[in-house]
């Protein structure tokens, strides 16, 4: 304990608060009192300033480093209880976490969180009325979605154990593995499409996206078993497991967000636009296999030549019009041949596919040819009736443009020597993805309505013989081209 005199001594070396009285009184003590005790003072003072600004500076830096310094929603918000959002940053951020414990591959799916990070967001983010700091993850859902590459899925157990630890409610959905749909096998295993992790009332969905042949990613449909808690999650508010869905492989970068590194798509408007047309249909490979146990494939030289040709047209048409922007589905005889025993028709000797007339561009032609196909026939116009035909060796690919017209939709057909018009009339249909061949195409969503219309109620016989102007269930007479416009609007090559 320093004594009064000490203090006020110490008024020479620290000026005021100290008072004149402490001054004079300082100045009355022998100069041998004041040459050893002003020192020794001196330095318990200031050894107490160091002691103290020390542990202010640690407090500092701890604050800093575990309060400013985090982005993301505060623990608590003002009333001192967590908000919804709150919950939502800590259950992503104890999940991410677990993830890079063990080292999974993930990406950001969820089409809330990512649709605030598209260029229009962004621009008007500062005008909307958010979290002031968790801008993207908040999305105000109580799921967030996450997409895993289940290629490098190694540590299931220890994983599920891990986050039931973390106080994660885990639910598996599994199922069958399409890959080995085409086998015939009996062994029944399953595969992880699906994990739901609950924390807090906020459910993390995982989904496990698999690589298929003709190199594209897949995800399985979210089915609970009777046994499962359907009250365990929002289900009708799942970005994902309402059907199948096939993805383009995206390219991931890895970013920051609301304080948490995540990987996110590069193009993220493009993965969002994916998402919504996303739907996959499975071939129908059990009934593929009992049609060719009534109808045996051809498995001639000719006939295993013309499927690596159709294979190979096929390749060619999407990487032709994927640049253009134009989505093509599989029609007439390849759509059936897909359906029916999930393969090609190897007596058809052509390849079909069709597209919506809106998707037309001036350009497909110049672009075919440069992809090197000829030009077999241009029926029709843009207007009405449009069809072409290309050739690659001695396989024709004919490409039929579709009109929609209210409740119906129907595509043309020209005979060239008499001039006259037939129309094909098919109920409204959507686009689905499916894979033929090694390739990723879209076929009707409605895909037995598309081929009844088409073949009738026996499409799943086959029929060697068939004519174009009158086998089919769904050809109407109409009418005929004036010849004054043969040359322009029926052209042979």
């Amino acid at each position: 304990m320093v004594s009064p005199l000490l203090r006020a001594c110490f008024s020479r070396v620290f000026p005021p608060p100290f008072s004149p009285d402490s001054r004079r009184v300082c100045d009355e003590l022998p100069v041998t009192e004041q040459s050893h005790r002003m020192p020794r003072a001196h330095r318990t003072v200031l050894w107490l300033l160091v002691a103290c600004s020390s542990a202010f500076l640690l407090f500092q830096l701890y604050y800093f480093r575990n309060y400013v310094s985090k982005p993301g929603p505060h623990i608590l918000s003002r009333s001192g209880h967590l908000t919804p959002s709150d919950v939502q940053w800590q259950t992503v951020k104890t999940f991410l976490a677990l993830a890079r414990r063990y080292e999974l591959t993930l990406f950001l799916a969820d089409t809330a969180a990512l649709t605030l990070l598209s260029h229009d967001a962004l621009r008007q983010r500062d005008r909307l009325v958010r979290e002031p700091h968790c801008s993207f993850l908040c999305t105000n859902r109580p799921i967030t979605a996450i997409a895993l590459h289940a290629n490098l899925w190694k540590y299931e157990a220890g994983f599920l154990l891990a986050a039931e630890q973390k106080g994660f409610e885990v639910m598996e959905l599994r199922g069958d593995d399409p890959r080995l749909a085409s086998l015939d096998t009996l062994s029944g295993n399953q595969i992880p499409l699906h994990f739901l992790l609950r924390l807090h009332g906020h459910i993390i969905q995982v989904v496990f996206l698999y690589e298929r042949s003709g190199n594209y990613l897949w995800h399985g449909a979210l089915r609970l078993k009777p046994e499962m808690d359907r009250r365990f999650a929002p289900f009708k508010l799942l970005d994902y497991g309402r059907h199948a869905g096939a993805y383009d492989r995206p390219e991931l970068v890895l970013t920051v967000l609301d304080g948490l590194d995540v990987r996110i798509p590069r193009n993220v408007s493009r993965f969002l636009s994916e998402q919504k047309h996303a739907r996959f249909l499975e071939c129908r490979h059990r009934d593929a296999r009992n049609f060719l146990q009534l109808y045996p494939d051809d498995s001639s030289p000719e006939a295993v030549e013309f499927r690596r040709k159709v294979k190979s047209l096929l390749h060619l048409a999407a990487r032709t019009l994927a640049p253009l922007n134009i989505p093509f589905w599989l029609s007439s005889g390849t759509c059936l041949g897909w359906f029916r025993q999930c393969s090609v028709i190897s007596y058809s000797r052509d390849v079909d596919i069709g597209i919506f007339i809106a998707d037309f561009r001036p350009d497909i032609i110049a672009a075919f040819r440069t992809a090197g196909l000829s030009l077999k026939h241009k029926f029709g116009k843009v207007e009405d009736s449009l069809e072409l035909s290309f050739l690659s060796e001695d396989v024709k690919l004919d490409v039929f443009f579709f009109y929609e017209d209210g409740d119906i939709v129907w595509n043309g057909g020209t005979q060239a020597r008499s001039g006259r018009k037939f129309k094909y009339v098919f109920p409204g249909f959507s686009l689905c993805w499916a894979e033929l061949l090694d390739l990723k195409v879209r076929v009707p969503c409605e895909t037995l309505d598309y081929l009844s219309a088409n073949y009738g109620p026996m499409w799943s016989v086959p029929l060697r013989s068939w004519d174009w102007k009158t086998s089919p269930s769904n050809v109407q007479e109409n009418g005929a081209w004036p010849v004054a416009e043969w040359a322009e609007l029926i052209q042979v090559y």
